[in-house]
């Protein structure tokens, strides 16, 4: 990794006088993910207050120059580049930030690993398990932090769900039901975007969202043993991203059902879908457990449902809706006072910051952040939904790492 890490004095904190590291950022992509991830490198040095870091936006990079050079103003970077190997080479950036559509994972992530960068890339890690394992791989012989970001890990209820469960307040578990459901591709005069193609893609609804229901269900639940699914394509063709008189093919699953089984003997379902009209963005689970049950819905995300079977006042059993804004609840210490929610964006602090905190103090970013260990997991898991849909039969998952 570059020796080029600086260090900036944040003023007098509560413990005294604090100095942050200066981590220099070099992102790929400037669109959804690039805002997202720009606007929690922002919050982070006053948020988490002393900081772990401070990010310099040091580089930011894209295909077309202009759309790149408006995305350097528009957030702040000091540099731009139209080629990823620039920016991967640039010796001022320490993290590598892959936020690119999935084609783009691979190569220039294994690249910055080879020259010594961290990484943070998006989900999904990859558009095949072969091609997450290669990533695996490069990081792990680099020595470098790697985060896959599956960001609603560092959802407050959701932290809280995985602590009661590891507390053993839900027993032993036996069921995950885990859905996420969208509507914005249902007219079939949609054009025909990069996720609806399978070369950039790799998969539709599977890769997109089913990646991260099968996230959090091995992060709550446990590995995946083996699945059982059937996908779909809807709409088989649609007008041309570049040329709407011309329609090309859908290639990709348009939505998918799998029942699975976790390698602890729990027993689980994911479906996910970009055709159900009126759901915006519908990431709900719920677990069930011998002793209680949880529930979590995405679009109330300050929210946790839970019922524990051995309630000690009859009147009042059954499930208790917990707003989970109280300072004593994961992350709620860096915000407001109880009861003033906080929003979707700020999952991105949370995952940053822990991201942060690993490479600043040589720590671990598992088993509560999502590493490339996961990424690939995640991937072989995906495979194995699409190769079961394919062949109409229970397929085993199987982990090279």
């Amino acid at each position: 990794m570059s020796e080029q890490v600086g260090f900036v004095t944040m003023g007098a904190a509560r413990a005294g006088e604090t100095a942050a590291p200066v981590i220099g950022v070099g992102m790929l992509g400037y669109a959804f993910m690039g805002k997202a991830h720009t606007n929690a490198f922002k919050k982070i040095p006053y948020v988490m207050w002393p900081p772990p870091a401070v990010l310099r936006l040091v580089a930011i990079a894209g295909r077309s120059e202009e759309a790149v050079r408006e995305a350097q103003r528009r957030y702040g970077y000091e540099k731009a580049y139209t080629d990823w190997r620039q920016l991967v080479e640039d010796p001022d950036v320490q993290l590598f930030d892959n936020g690119g559509p999935n084609d783009t994972h691979a190569e220039p992530c294994i690249a910055a690993a080879r020259a010594g960068k961290h990484i943070l890339c998006e989900k999904p890690l990859a558009r095949t398990a072969a091609e997450a394992k290669a990533m695996l791989d490069a990081v792990e012989q680099a020595g470098v932090k790697h985060a896959c970001a599956f960001n609603y890990r560092f959802v407050p209820a959701v932290c809280l769900a995985r602590n009661l469960i590891e507390e053993g307040k839900l027993g032993e578990i036996y069921h995950f039901r885990a859905r996420y459901l969208q509507e914005w591709i249902m007219d079939p005069n949609f054009p025909r975007v990069w996720r609806l193609n399978r070369a950039i893609a790799g998969s539709g609804a599977l890769g997109d969202l089913g990646a991260h229901i099968i996230d959090l269900g091995r992060y709550l639940v446990g590995e995946i043993g083996s699945v059982m699914a059937t996908a779909r394509t809807f709409i088989k063709e649609r007008p041309s991203a570049t040329d709407p008189s011309h329609r090309e093919p859908v290639d990709v699953d348009d939505a998918f059902e799998a029942v699975v089984e976790f390698e602890n003997g729990a027993v689980g379902t994911l479906e996910a879908s970009r055709f159900c009209a009126g759901r915006k963005n519908y990431n709900t689970f719920e677990i069930n457990g011998s002793r209680g049950s949880i529930v979590f819905n995405l679009e109330d995300m300050n929210r946790l449902q839970v019922y524990f079977a051995d309630e000690k006042v009859p009147e009042t059993a059954g499930f208790h809706n917990v707003l989970v804004s109280e300072s004593y609840h994961p992350y709620w210490n860096l915000w407001w006072p109880h009861g003033h929610i906080i929003g979707w964006e700020h999952t991105f602090v949370h995952e940053i910051g822990h991201l942060l905190e690993a490479i600043v103090h040589n720590e671990s970013v598992a088993p509560y952040g999502a590493t490339f260990r996961d990424g690939y997991r995640n991937a072989v898991i995906c495979d194995a939904i699409l190769q079961s849909a394919a062949q109409g039969r229970r397929v085993a998952c199987v982990y090279e790492a």
